[in-house]
């Protein structure tokens, strides 16, 4: 379906040059002289490649329609995640590069969504928000004047984030799966 290249969003798929792309990050230019134009940044679904590429906002483009599934993540097997169709109970391996860094959020027996275009999987959507602990945090300054002060914290899957002063060694958090940020504690 053509669409224009100004309503190109991150995680659509467009076919451009023959080979099929998912949007990773877009952005509008208006220079002060000319008119506006779209900048993409965008990734090859079968070699990985990255590449970034420029419209006028009036071009057009391919967009494919996505297709959404839903799957229960089972197990990591190399450079695959292996999940499971929850009414058919068929396993899917799917490509971990499709996932990044958000990898480290993946959670046994998790729900995800995983976007496919003509059957082939194109992208994979994590809950919002994950539960968990934090494993190292730095110990509370006293007389700290700055009241939206956050220190650093590690958490149980690795990753590192900011946290508020009061969250302390073996608390469960709230954290977003999109980038890593402290949301709230966990309430159970």
């Amino acid at each position: 379906m053509k669409q224009q290249a100004n309503l190109i969003r991150a995680g659509q798929v467009i076919e451009h040059d023959g080979r099929r792309w998912t949007i990773l990050k877009q952005q509008i230019i208006t220079p002060g002289k000319g008119g506006a134009f779209i900048q993409v940044e965008m990734r090859d679904l079968k070699s990985g490649n990255k590449t970034n590429e420029r419209w006028r906002t009036a071009d057009t483009v391919e967009r494919l329609i996505t297709e959404e599934k839903v799957y229960t993540y089972s197990y990591t097997d190399g450079p695959n995640l292996v999940l499971m169709d929850p009414e058919s109970y068929e396993e899917a391996h799917i490509p971990t590069d499709l996932l990044g860094d958000a990898t480290a959020f993946l959670q046994d027996n998790m729900t995800v969504t995983v976007d496919l275009v003509e059957g082939d999987p194109v992208g994979i959507h994590l809950p919002q928000t994950v539960v968990l602990e934090v494993v190292e945090a730095d110990p509370v300054v006293r007389g700290q004047t700055a009241a939206s002060s956050y220190k650093p914290a590690r958490l149980s899957n690795g990753v590192k984030t900011s946290v508020p002063p009061f969250i302390e060694t073996g608390e469960k958090i709230v954290v977003r799966t999109e980038d890593a940020s402290y949301v709230e504690r966990s309430k159970g």
